[in-house]
């Protein structure tokens, strides 16, 4: 007599992890707990003022009771704080050290703060650094001018490399391959057959120097930091803010003169051995602070930073 049929084991439920099958595509892993968590690291980014739990539920149109032990979370980790007074959540400083710890920004920012201090100094301008992020440029470091008055951008500051001066310098000296991928996905054919020319003079002259077409009287002078491999690891900048009074000041031309020593000091430290890469104007030689000088003019960009 044949044995009674079997019924089938119930199916195991499926796990957070299990990828959902697509046919039409490759498959999709879920960890909803941890997206969570990015939601609310990435919604805290854009805000600086904070959110409590109810706008931050409203924002993300889910319920408090799915997102409260995930922010509880991340605030005993340390990713975001809790202001007492007002019950909002801010993302702390640990999001930026421990970019800089995981990414080669750590030693290059090591290096580059008391060169860039210096620069500072000397120019009696700020400076910032930029290095790319995917296909954005990113504010790693920058350092305030020390004089009574001065332009600075806010550190952590994304930017598109396509439209400003560091951007520029950046897409000038990186592969070609690379270049091309990052213009492809941010810019359309016109802009990427007029750019072609622009960043070849880049390369050739070793800097950017353009107008900026946001702030008056402000001109964007950038150069290349380069890696002990020879790649280009970061953009100098100097948001060169122009006096109009008889303050003791060093001109444009002087101060872009420094910008590019100190990025070649900047390259050398870093183990790069080629200072040819990017000449010093024999013409111009930096002078003790004096009355103003008029500066050369700068061609037209596009954006600051």
């Amino acid at each position: 007599m044949p044995p009674p049929p079997q019924s089938p084991p119930p199916p195991s439920p499926k796990p957070d992890t299990a990828p959902d099958t697509d046919s039409a595509g490759p498959r999709v892993y879920s960890a909803p707990a941890l997206e969570k968590a990015i939601d609310i690291i990435e919604l805290l980014a854009r805000e600086p003022g904070g959110l409590t739990v109810s706008d931050i539920a409203t924002r993300l149109s889910r319920s408090i009771s799915e997102l409260f032990r995930v922010i509880v979370v991340l605030d005993r980790r340390g990713w975001l704080h809790k202001d007492p007074a007002s019950d909002r959540y801010r993302v702390t400083y640990k999001l930026l050290e421990t970019a800089h710890r995981a990414t080669p920004a750590q030693e290059l920012t090591h290096v580059a703060a008391p060169l860039m201090h210096a620069l500072a100094a000397t120019a009696m301008q700020s400076c910032h650094l930029v290095v790319r992020n995917g296909a954005s440029g990113l504010i790693v470091l920058r350092q305030e001018s020390p004089g009574p008055t001065g332009f600075a951008v806010r550190l952590g500051t994304s930017i598109a490399l396509a439209t400003n001066c560091s951007g520029h310098v950046l897409l000038a000296f990186m592969g070609e391959d690379v270049r091309t991928a990052i213009l492809d996905e941010t810019t359309d054919a016109a802009t990427r057959a007029s750019l072609a020319p622009h960043l070849a003079a880049i390369r050739d002259r070793g800097h950017e120097w353009s107008k900026s077409n946001r702030m008056a009287g402000v001109s964007d002078m950038s150069c290349p930091i380069f890696g002990y491999d020879g790649h280009v690891v970061a953009a100098l900048t100097i948001p060169f803010l122009e006096v109009i009074d008889e303050t003791p000041h060093i001109s444009a031309d002087e101060a872009l003169i420094a910008l590019k020593r100190t990025a070649t000091a900047i390259s050398q430290a870093l183990g790069w051995s080629d200072p040819q890469a990017m000449p010093l104007n024999p013409s111009l030689s930096v002078a003790a602070p004096g009355k103003r000088k008029r500066a050369a003019q700068p061609s037209t960009g596009e954006d600051l930073a």
